[in-house]
């Protein structure tokens, strides 16, 4: 074998080692990380200055006299149960708690979780952020500071649900009722199941960034609450204008959103009185939507045509049976009239409050681009149009099964 054969298999021995040779050089232990599992973010009065550390800022320097309160819920290694416990709500299995929960304050989030740092020895880590609780007084002020840092992390994934709560926010990171141990994995797993039973639609933190970035559309997040010690109510919509919350819904207004919509699938069910023949429950199964924009008088006019299918659940509180094509067709048409109702005064509660979270102003841009080119050069100039325009809406439904019933 010649030399500069020699050298060729060298060489090529040489990178084949190189490869083979390599390794996790900036690996970090999993024990040895602190994972935050889910944030709570409140409003601290101005006096708590004085409890924060000084570490990102010298003590006598003028600095903003908004102060968060932030609740952080930290994963402990090896506690964390990969099923049901047989102790009580909130423990590992052996009487002792899954997560550390540490309160922190600071002038941002970003400064709030340096002071974290300072007294926790691991590291933060923020990959396994699943949720993010916020205070309605916080979605007052506005969400821009909040969302400027989080979009810049890397390590905030697009799939964390970001939560507003009627009640004060660290209080969800202390909630775990029997069939959840660790708090956050409870609210996740309540939000996430609710879009599969077809109860709230998919708008993860990334989706409502998307929306707030559109001009033609506003965000909107869950609203939750606590409702008595250990149960978790998803309340409704928190919906938002010019960055800022604007409003909250009812549960039943989820419903007439994702009717609008056309979010599948159907899982809301509507109690309705029927003339002659009393109370009947029905389930929605099905919904197809379909928006039409038109120009009409010098502003966008929209039209809507609802399309849903139920099934009759329960009827009650009445001496007949429904039992003919006929009795179907009056509940059809008592069932219209009332969910056209709500959907209309729900559009008219948005309409209010400026606050477009169907999206009517992405298919003005999308259909009518000399329109919107012409008279909207901001989001908030669609903001205040949407509050002036026309809404029309044909609703009609389809009931599929009435259910068996002896004679």
């Amino acid at each position: 074998m010649s030399k500069k054969q020699v050298r060729w298999v060298l060489g090529l021995l040489s990178m084949t080692l190189a490869l083979h040779l390599t390794g996790c050089w900036d690996q970090v232990e999993i024990e040895n990380r602190a994972l935050v599992l889910g944030l709570a973010i409140d409003e601290a009065p101005p006096d708590t200055a004085k409890l924060e550390p000084v570490v990102s800022h010298q003590k006598n320097e003028p600095l903003p006299k908004k102060m968060l309160r932030v609740t952080a819920q930290i994963a402990v290694p090896g506690r964390v149960p990969l099923g049901p416990s047989n102790g009580g709500a909130g423990s590992g299995g052996d009487g002792e708690s899954p997560v550390w929960v540490v309160h922190v304050y600071g002038h941002s989030l970003d400064e709030a979780l340096n002071n974290l740092q300072q007294q926790i020895a691991d590291p933060r880590y923020l990959i396994h952020l699943r949720v993010i609780v916020i205070s309605k007084g916080i979605a007052e002020d506005g969400l821009d500071e909040l969302n400027d840092f989080l979009r810049r992390n890397p390590e905030v994934r697009r799939r964390t649900w970001l939560l507003v709560s009627e009640t004060e926010a660290a209080k969800l990171m202390k909630v775990a009722p029997p069939l959840e141990r660790v708090p956050t994995l409870y609210l996740q797993a309540m939000v996430e199941k609710s879009i599969m039973m077809g109860k709230f639609p998919p708008n993860y933190i990334g989706e409502f960034w998307i929306e707030e970035s559109n001009w033609g559309q506003d965000g909107y997040l869950p609203y939750v609450t606590i409702q008595g010690k250990e149960n978790i109510l998803i309340k409704g919509l928190a919906y938002f204008s010019g960055g800022r919350l604007a409003g909250t819904s009812t549960a039943v207004d989820i419903g007439a959103y994702m009717a609008v919509k056309g979010y599948n699938p159907g899982g809301y069910s509507a109690l309705i009185r029927v003339p002659d023949l009393g109370y009947v429950m029905i389930k929605i199964t099905e919904r197809h939507a379909k928006t039409d924009i038109r120009i009409a008088g010098g502003k966008p006019q929209v039209n809507l045509k609802i399309h849903v299918e139920g099934v009759l659940d329960e009827h009650f509180d009445s001496g007949r049976n429904v039992s003919s094509e006929t009795d179907i067709d009056v509940i059809e048409e008592a069932f219209e009239h009332n969910a056209t109702k709500l959907i209309q005064m729900f559009c008219e509660q948005t309409q209010r409050h400026r606050s477009d979270i169907f999206g009517f102003g992405e298919y003005v841009r999308a259909y009518h681009p000399g329109f919107w080119k012409s008279n909207i050069r901001q989001k908030s100039d669609w903001e205040q149009m949407y509050a002036d325009i026309p809404i029309s809406i044909k609703l009609a439904i389809s009931i599929r099964r009435t259910g068996l019933k002896a004679k």
